[in-house]
């Protein structure tokens, strides 16, 4: 019995321990049954667990495009229009080297605009202008023209640049009949001849109402007659009495028998004369013959720095300028009359061009550099350095620099003739300790000293 009893309970324990011991149920997959997870919580596919791509890098910006814009010119490094052309090709030079070192001229496609030159010693001739500029269109592609010095050289370098399709700036050259050619490619900086002397019959009707008699005595050119030509028929409109009308050869060194005549005609005043050379012995054979004259005003010479080296025979003699740094232009000015500005300040070109030439600037120079400023501007303008977009630019243009105002005639009749710019009248005097000094003393809203009259 106890047997029996010992044995069911080892078979119990043995049953219990292999139940104990046996691996759980299966389960059945989560898709067979209900309480299977919803598709929205499913692990997601292995192709969506991916690694956040790098950042990608800021592409480098080309560097701009440069282009370089050729100028051709000549200059009479030789010949009677040395002192006059030097001057001007320093500030066209200046001007050139200003925009060069400043990075350029920025286009809005980001093309950057520099500079370059070919130039030429033309002999102050006729003839090798021809030649030169003929060579500068054709052999050396420039792109843009800018005239000679002297009004005469001009004339002989319009004819090519409208030949060849080149604009063409032309500083140093007063002559309105240039002008008057039927060109549409050359644009004039200076003052036109037929203002250039007229100021100065003005003035002597200021300072002195009873005055009559007026000789003109003047250099043989193309300039210099349309200048006092021009003078001449203002004074007469006025009621003046011109008693002398002369003009000599270019190369005169002895003005003897022109001062004998200017004595016997008994003038009051005097004007007329020509360029550096001619002007200067003209005024020192004057002085020296004791040529008796209240008003005495000649052209190109007196504005010249080197003018001074006359001594008294300077002293009262007035000259037509195109620009003094006297004169006061400036982005404010340009704003009270609504336009638009284009430095640098007159300071500024003066400091510039002592610094770099070691001499002090004549408006030769401010024209030289004025000429590349209207050029920068048609380009800013323009936004382009295409010729037809550039003179179209040049049509439009109305600007204040420190140069004056400029702005072009577009009519048939005198395309390009400068209409905007205005002379200023200056006068060699002395100071309290009997220095030379220029003063401008016309027009009087500008002028700096009283005009010394009657000239000693």
């Amino acid at each position: 019995m106890k047997r029996s009893v010992l044995f069911v309970l080892l078979l119990a324990f043995a049953l219990v321990a292999a139940q104990c011991a046996a691996p759980p149920a299966t389960e059945a997959p989560a898709a067979a049954t209900e309480e299977a997870a919803p598709p929205e919580e499913a692990a997601p596919a292995e192709e969506e667990v991916t690694a956040t791509p790098a950042p990608e890098e800021e592409p480098v910006p080309a560097p701009a495009a440069e282009t370089t814009v050729v100028i051709g010119f000549t200059t009479s490094q030789t010949g009677s229009y040395n002192v006059s052309s030097t001057r001007q090709v320093n500030g066209l030079q200046l001007w050139m080297d200003d925009v060069n070192n400043a990075g350029g001229i920025e286009l809005s496609d980001g093309t950057v605009v520099k500079f370059d030159s070919v130039t030429y010693d033309d002999e102050s001739t006729t003839e090798r202008v021809q030649e030169l500029y003929t060579r500068l269109a054709t052999e050396d592609n420039a792109d843009f023209l800018i005239s000679p010095y002297s009004s005469g050289l001009t004339a002989a370098s319009a004819v090519i640049a409208e030949q060849y399709g080149k604009v063409m700036v032309t500083t140093g050259a007063a002559s309105d009949s240039t002008y008057k050619e039927g060109y549409t490619l050359v644009f004039q900086a200076y003052t036109p001849a037929s203002r250039y002397l007229t100021g100065a019959v003005d003035l002597l009707a200021e300072v002195d109402p009873d005055v009559k008699k007026i000789a003109f005595v003047y250099e043989n050119d193309r300039f210099s007659t349309d200048v006092v030509t021009a003078a001449k028929d203002y004074a007469e409109s006025l009621g003046y009495e011109v008693v002398l009308f002369e003009g000599y050869d270019s190369e005169t060194a002895d003005f003897g028998p022109f001062i004998n005549k200017i004595e016997a005609a008994e003038p009051e005043a005097l004007m007329g004369g020509g360029h550096f050379q001619d002007g200067s012995t003209f005024a020192r054979q004057l002085h020296e013959k004791g040529v008796s004259l209240d008003f005495a005003a000649l052209l190109v010479a007196p504005p010249e720095p080197d003018f001074a080296d006359l001594g008294d025979a300077a002293v009262g003699v007035i000259g037509p300028s195109q620009w003094e740094p006297l004169a006061a232009f400036t982005p404010e000015s340009a704003e009270e009359v609504g336009l638009d500005w284009l430095g640098p300040l007159g300071a500024e070109f003066v400091e510039r061009y002592e610094a770099a030439y070691d001499q002090e600037p004549s408006y030769h120079s401010a024209g030289g550099y004025a000429a590349g400023l209207i050029l920068q501007k048609a380009i800013m303008e323009a936004d382009s350095v295409e010729p037809e977009a550039v003179k179209a630019a040049m049509d439009n243009m109305d600007t204040l620099t420190f140069y004056g105002r400029i702005r072009f005639d577009t009519s048939e009749e005198a395309h390009g003739l400068q209409v905007g710019h205005d002379m200023v009248y200056i006068q060699w005097q002395t100071d309290d300790q009997g220095n030379l000094m220029k003063q401008v003393v016309w027009p009087l809203e500008g002028a700096t000293a009283d005009t010394l009259y009657p000239k000693p």
